[in-house]
């Protein structure tokens, strides 16, 4: 119908096809090919064109995600994909912005004039024609936008003034960013997961599970949709769907299936089957991006081969695929062949079929190990080499594996331990997905050492030989550990241990191991011990979950174990509640919580929103996978005091970042303060680079308990509370552009700085840059107590200080040193330079210092200057340009690399609070160590150092010869003008970047312009 209705447009002269007001994305998909299959026939330039419609829900009307609808409709080789009908322009931006970033289409928006308002005489709506230009001429702006008009409400007089607006408005080039992803009806899920693999559960597979095979010949379709629930309960990505059995119409089979899990599965479908009329019926009524599981080359790559017919159904539908290293001589046994399949298939399927690599699913394939046949014994091992092998070839390429294949044969209770060690093995080497069943791949620390240590034998294959003769076989020594051992007896074992344990490290270990069996009685048992319900907490089960965040993130603990432990927590926390102290200061004030959009996770908002309430607050916690537009809105309809965001995915950062710029959008961001928590959140990255694009307060919660504090504060600066205030950012920067009434770069009437001074020879000019600085050389110059009392928070009165340094602050700065420089996390390294110069007015001006244009200027620097006191500004301590005279100024970047950085980093996102802190505040204070080391280096180098102070304290204080200036500091605020020292330094060289936000990547780096004059010491140009 949809290539009949096609025809006749094409045939009256068309010049593009829409299709638009879209609510299934079964039926959009339909009509894309039928549009397609017209428009390749004919011999004419056809635009076509895909638009959905979102609803105020922030849905489609059947529950798509504008993720799940891009990633569905875009691979059908659309021209431009957009949004109609529904909403006015403001609901429409927070999906814009998403296809803006991740849309590889050309882009169209055609709202209705807002959304309708009921009247005397009806519905209105609200936009004038100007509001809707406005509106437009915005998104052209921000989002790059090809295509604009109206829809319900608009007028010609609206279009008249879209016209007007933008008809010389000339499109933006897009910087997108797109992540490979697939999709069901409802979401899209990403082929690279955060901190783990892409689990693709087994159990909807009739020749895997011995419960869906029965389901399905017994056609009990709910019971089929029930094993899928399950799977998606246990914590799988994706599903694998497999309906071939001996004897029964797959096709129609399929078709049974898929169109129930189409609408009651949130996950995507991975189509799985060696025949294409089965894929066909499967891709026929999934509304998402599948993946088609597989291709091969088994019976070659002819025009009768099975690739050859299957081929052709994953570009019409836009599918990934899985492509298995079997060719003509059969399945792929070593590194070596497998990587050379490998290849082929990635040639043949990027050259002929036109995939992109990340669409492409490499399986190394994997055998049983455990047969005892001496040509089996190094299967697991080829597969990891190849597996390493194809991802450093090849990044972009997706890996997947059947893991539970390389366990055939033994025993139920050794086949989880097997899979478990193989496939860490294989996510080590680069693996990014694999089919397993989610829930019986345990983590690396639940596995018994001497069970982990075995297995790894068996999967390398380290038998140990006397001569001929075999002393160590892990194979025997594995089936010897398991003999006689089922689950059941596995998990008693474990049970038992867990109960001979210290009660407090029972109750953390609990949590560890997800066991919610005899967790009453703990919690009983500590409470009868007087431990308080909020101690409990605080000191115990939260330093579980600590622990399991660590484990997360280093990959050692999989999803379905993060939510077991969180369910245990959840449990605790439930138990615990009605026996804590609650507030009597009702009515204290609002928090809204909410997990942001993509992120499921929610322990750490709940526990929020637990602690808040039993201190007197009113919560409104509205959920996980919030959008922005649904936070807004329930935080306009609650009348909330302050809004506070959670998630646990590196990708909710950014959802974050993106839901900060659609409230300052909005006009919103005095409002509301933003808190601000989750694992993959840093200090720095909220209280420097997000609050440096937010106008209003943002904070960051280190956890529940830092969560109170800040609505505590919030509200005391809201009611008027004498002293109350928010914490200071700890990570603020002077904002770039400075008020009018603070600063001022149009006074140039220099201060009363001295003129008549000599002025240093430089050692040379230009840069240079020096690495592999040993701690030692900069060491001396670690100021102790800004590391101790600003970064580790070790305070208390003068003696009480002193105590806790020298029982605490030193022992543990002694051995965190240690352990930096014996993990090799120190990779200190400096650029430098020195340049002639000379001042005029509020400008510094850099000179040639080479070449035919020697002498000239090269760039220039202006500084603010004070409006009272001395009135002072940078410039004045160089020689005037009127002087005649020509000075050095010299510049440097430190940084301690970009290795500590990731090794705090990883620390915080495994929720190890207490050791991030420590690590990420010596690496900051390390930093500054190195800047004021290689200052004294560039005084010596000036023949100015004879001046310094004989003590570090003295140094601190400014105790020598000139200052060092940073940008962003009071003296020279204007941050964007690190893009002018780094054009001079080219600190690239030395591993640090430039953001756009001009902030120094790694986060430990920091530049300085070195002054040399006498009378230069730090000063606020306010």
């Amino acid at each position: 119908a949809y290539a009949l209705a096609s025809q006749g447009l094409v045939d009256s002269g068309a010049d593009a096809l829409l299709i638009e007001t879209t609510q299934d994305l079964l039926q959009a998909k339909a009509a894309i090919n039928g549009a397609r299959e017209v428009i390749d026939k004919c011999n004419r330039d056809i635009v076509l064109i895909a638009q959905v419609t979102v609803e105020t829900t922030g849905t489609m009307l059947l529950g798509s995600e504008i993720g799940a609808a891009l990633n569905a409709l875009e691979n059908l080789d659309i021209d431009l994909i957009g949004l109609n009908c529904a909403t006015g322009p403001t609901e429409m931006s927070e999906h814009l912005r998403y296809l803006s970033k991740n849309s590889s289409a050309g882009l169209s928006v055609m709202p209705n004039a807002g959304l309708p308002v009921l009247g005397s005489n009806g519905a209105t709506y609200p936009l004038s024609p100007e509001e809707l230009a406005l509106a437009l001429s915005t998104f052209v702006d921000d989002y790059g936008l090809t295509l604009i008009g109206g829809c319900c409400g608009t007028t010609p007089a609206h279009l008249a003034a879209v016209v007007a607006k933008l008809k010389s408005k000339e499109n933006k080039v897009r910087a997108i960013t797109p992540e490979p992803s697939v999709s069901s009806l409802y979401q899209s899920v990403q082929l690279r997961q955060d901190l783990t693999y892409l689990a693709i559960g087994e159990r909807t597979n009739a020749n895997g599970s011995r419960a869906f095979r029965e389901a399905l010949v017994n056609e009990d379709w709910q019971g089929c949709v029930e094993i899928a629930r399950d799977q998606i309960r246990d914590g799988a990505h994706i599903l694998d769907l497999s309906v071939d059995y001996v004897g029964r119409d797959g096709a129609k089979d399929m078709f049974e299936v898929a169109s129930r899990f189409a609408t009651s599965s949130t996950l995507p479908i991975m189509l799985d089957s060696t025949e294409p009329a089965v894929i066909k019926a499967g891709l026929e009524a999934l509304g998402g991006r599948c993946i088609i599981n597989s291709v091969n080359y088994e019976d070659g790559d002819g025009p009768t081969s099975r690739f050859a017919r299957i081929m052709p159904l994953v570009k019409e539908h836009g599918s990934a695929v899985v492509a298995l290293t079997i060719d003509e001589e059969g399945q792929a046994r070593t590194a070596e062949w497998k990587l050379r399949v490998a290849k082929r298939l990635i040639e043949d399927l990027t050259g002929n079929w036109g995939m992109k690599v990340s669409d492409i699913m490499i399986d190394a394939l994997t055998f049983p190990i455990a047969t005892g046949q001496e040509e089996t014994r190094r299967d697991g091992l080829e597969t990891i080499n190849a597996i390493r092998s194809l991802t450093s070839e090849y990044p972009d390429v997706q890996t997947t594996l059947g893991v539970s294949n390389v366990s055939f044969g033994l025993n139920p209770a050794s086949r989880v331990v097997l899979n478990s060690v193989f496939l860490h093995e294989c996510v080590q080497a680069g693996l990014s997905s694999a089919i397993v069943h989610p829930s019986k791949i345990m983590p690396m620390t639940r596995i018994p050492e001497r069970q982990r240590e075995v297995a790894l034998d068996l999967i390398y294959d380290r038998r140990v030989y006397d001569g001929e003769n075999c002393t160590y076989d892990p194979l025997t020594e594995f089936l010897q550990l398991f003999e006689g051992v089922e689950l059941t007896t596995s998990r008693l074992s474990r049970a038992a241990e867990l109960a001979a344990l210290p009660l407090a490290e029972r109750l953390q270990r609990r949590i560890i191991d997800g066991e919610k069996v005899g967790l009453n009685e703990d919690l009983d048992e500590a409470m009868a011990q007087s431990m308080a319900p909020l101690a409990i907490i605080n000191d115990h089960l939260l330093e579980g979950m600590k622990v399991v965040g660590e484990l997360f993130g280093k990959g050692e603990m999989q999803l379905p174990f993060v939510l077991q432990s969180a369910e245990v927590m959840k449990s605790a926390v439930a138990y615990l509640e009605p026996h804590m102290e609650k507030s009597d200061d009702g009515g204290r004030g609002t928090m809204l919580l909410a997990t942001v959009k993509g992120d499921v996770h929610d322990i750490g908002k709940n526990l929020v929103d637990i602690i808040l309430s039993n201190n007197g607050y009113q919560v409104v916690n509205i959920g996980i996978k919030q959008t922005v537009n649904q936070i807004i809105d329930a935080a306009l309809e609650h009348d909330v005091d302050a809004i506070g965001m959670s998630g646990l995915l590196v990708k909710s950062t950014v959802v974050m970042k993106e839901n900060l710029q659609e409230i300052t959008a909005r006009g919103l961001d005095q409002k509301w303060p933003i808190v601000l928590g989750g694992a993959a959140l840093t200090r720095a990255y909220v209280e420097q680079d997000l609050a440096s694009i937010f106008p209003g307060e943002v904070r960051y919660a280190r956890d529940a308990f830092e969560g109170l504090r800040l609505m505590d504060a919030i509200m005391g600066v809201k009611k008027g509370v004498p002293g109350a205030a928010l914490p200071e950012l700890r990570e603020r920067r002077v904002r770039a552009v400075a008020k009018d009434n603070e600063l001022t770069t149009t006074d140039t009437t220099r201060s009363d700085v001295s003129a008549d001074i000599e002025i240093p020879k430089a050692p040379f000019f230009g840069s240079r840059i020096v690495k592999g600085l040993p701690i030692a050389d900069y060491l001396g110059m670690l100021d102790e107590r800004a590391l101790f009392v600003g970064q580790w928070g070790l305070k208390g009165a003068r003696g009480e200080y002193e105590k806790m340094v020298e029982e605490e602050g030193r022992p543990r700065l002694r051995s965190l040193l240690n352990e930096v420089a014996s993990k090799g996390w120190l990779e200190a390294a400096v650029v430098y330079g020195y340049f002639p110069c000379v001042s005029e007015g509020n400008d510094l001006i850099i000179l040639h210092h080479e070449g035919p244009l020697e002498g000239t200027e090269r760039m220039r620097f202006t500084f603010p200057r004070q409006r009272r006191d001395r009135r002072l500004c940078i410039s004045d301590f160089f020689a005037s340009r009127e002087s005649g005279k020509v000075d050095v100024v010299a510049f440097h970047v430190v940084t301690m690399g970009n290795t500590i950085s990731k090794a705090a980093n990883e620390l915080f996102a495994s929720n190890s609070y207490r050791e991030y802190l420590e690590l990420h505040g010596l690496s900051v204070q390390l930093t500054e160590a190195l800047a004021e080391h290689w200052h004294a280096r560039v005084r010596e180098e000036l023949a100015v150092r004879n001046l310094d102070s004989p003590d570090l304290q003295g140094i601190l204080d400014q105790g020598y010869r000139g200052s060092r200036y940073s940008f962003g500091y009071p003296a020279c605020p204007d941050i964007e003008q690190q893009t002018l020292l780094c054009e001079l330094l080219e600190p690239e060289r030395i591993g640090v970047e430039l953001s756009e936000e001009f902030q120094l990547h790694p986060e430990q780096s920091t530049s300085a312009i070195i002054v040399h004059h006498p009378e230069a010491k730090y000063f606020n140009a306010n």
